[in-house]
């Protein structure tokens, strides 16, 4: 029978925990009902999974997956601390709320990890190979099917993934799954289930992956990043036995991982009997040299490897994959049977064709030679524009951070010149941990403008840094 419940804040939900479909469900719908009818406004602060589950004398993982689940759909969303709040209209995506204000219409888009589809998407490949799967597959494919992904595309990525990043696996070790964040929420998911309390993330990292693990129930550690990369030393001090590593690219400061960290984190591993989860960022992009294989060719019973085609195909493909210890095959899986869905058979076929035909060795080398083109041009009209800027981090990736410290100015000076002008930006600020103790600086994506564009957008990117610096008022 339905339950009612108040608990501070003061508001008042009809919770039907005996239903056919099972507390969890229950517990979404009253939250639903609760947003859209205006009972739960924009910044509500709900009380914390344990608190709520003591009230409604239910367990606390079911709690943490009806937010969870909420979190994903929007109507929620998590802030540092692991305080879970109502979304602004019950659609807000957690960065939304970190960057505000949003552009209405961005004339020239310099945002980080944002293509150029048209240019990107190999959409004569796709549809042939779509063909070829509609004409020649048999119906069984389109079927219900092993949980881990479809066994022609776990294969294609096994023996991609050994050739091209120097993994170590079989394909009954790989989960597909519909891009990075999905892939991070399922093993966040089966640490949680499976007794972890906190994960180690990079400072600075992706602020939407920090809401992801918080939204499963786990607390984040702060590890430090420099030079050489995330400050593996400190991972024992710190308690924990899981950390989410971008060994060869960091995201956002662009540095790759010392040789001598990837070797300390394995041995950390080791040791605790803990997991690294390696984020492969942009690991295929790297422009000076041959890319730096993953640290999980180095254990592939500690590192969960993590990578996906938003960079090398097209973000709306959403599919990504895991390849996982043995050990952590069946608790992921179980993380998959809560529902959340994976990508259809029919992308999964044709992309299967695709990486077993080549095709995705082609595409990176032609992009690597373009991206890497306009990563020099673009390094190259800041530092005669702006000598004292500094750009940070190896020649790979899709993005150039640039510290604002060298020209006097700060983030929300070249936020609001960039507003007013309808340039697109990423902001340093939102990735670090505690803001407050680290130095400002702005994320240029250099992949989304067209070809003939680009050389105008760096120009015009260069005009809003010297109007924010103050050395150039007049055009402002």
């Amino acid at each position: 029978m339905p339950r009612s419940w108040t608990s501070a804040p003061d508001l008042h939900l009809d919770i039907d925990l005996a239903g056919s479909r099972g507390r969890r469900v229950g517990l979404e719908r009253a939250l639903r009902d609760a947003v859209h009818d205006g009972r739960l406004p924009a910044g509500t602060v709900l009380p914390s999974s344990r608190a709520l589950a003591q009230d409604l004398n239910i367990s606390r993982g079911t709690v943490v997956e009806a937010y969870a689940q909420l979190v994903a759909e929007g109507y929620l969303h998590t802030r540092p601390g692991a305080v879970t709040v109502v979304a602004e209209n019950g659609t807000a995506a957690p960065t939304e709320a970190r960057e505000p204000p949003r552009l209405e219409r961005v004339r020239v888009d310099l945002r980080p990890g944002w293509l150029d589809i048209a240019a990107t998407f190999p959409r004569a490949e796709w549809l042939r190979a779509e063909r070829a799967v509609m004409h020649t597959e048999p119906d069984e494919v389109f079927d219900y099917s092993d949980q881990r992904g479809r066994p022609e595309l776990r294969a294609a990525v096994a023996s991609y993934l050994g050739r091209a990043r120097g993994v170590v696996t079989a394909p009954d070790n790989v989960v597909i799954c519909a891009g990075f964040a999905h892939g991070l929420s399922l093993v966040a998911r089966a640490l949680r289930l499976s007794g972890e309390e906190s994960v180690a993330m990079e400072d600075p990292c992706n602020p939407v992956h920090r809401d992801i693990v918080r939204a499963q129930g786990l607390g984040v550690s702060p590890l430090p990043v420099d030079d050489a990369g995330a400050q593996t030393q400190a991972l024992e001090a710190l308690g924990t036995q899981a950390v989410v590593l971008t060994p060869a690219h960091q995201y956002p400061t662009g540095g790759t991982l010392h040789p001598s960290r990837r070797s300390d984190v394995v041995r950390w591993a080791k040791a605790v009997g803990g997991v690294v989860i390696e984020d492969d960022y942009d690991g295929e992009f790297r422009y000076d040299r041959q890319p730096v294989g993953a640290v999980q060719g180095l254990d592939p019973e500690h590192v969960v490897y993590a990578g996906t085609t938003s960079k090398t195909l097209a973000p709306g493909i959403r599919v990504g994959w895991l390849v996982l210890p043995k050990r952590l095959v069946e608790p992921v899986l179980e993380a998959v049977r809560f529902g959340i869905a994976t990508p259809s058979a029919l992308q999964q076929l044709v992309l299967a064709r695709l990486m077993s035909g080549g095709h995705l060795d082609r595409q990176l080398r032609r992009l690597r030679g373009g991206y890497r083109a306009r990563r020099d041009a673009l390094v190259s009209a800041l530092a005669a524009a702006l000598p004292s800027l500094r750009p940070a981090g190896i020649a790979a990736g899709l993005h150039v951070l640039v510290y604002l410290t060298g020209i006097g100015a700060d983030e929300a000076t070249v936020r609001a010149v960039a507003y007013r002008h309808s340039i697109g930006l990423g902001y340093l600020s939102p990735y670090w941990h505690d803001p407050a103790e680290h130095d400002q600086g702005i994320l240029v994506g250099y992949a989304r403008p067209a070809a003939v564009a680009f050389d105008d957008a760096v120009r015009e990117l260069v005009e809003i840094l010297r109007i924010a610096s103050g050395t150039n008022r007049s055009v402002a």
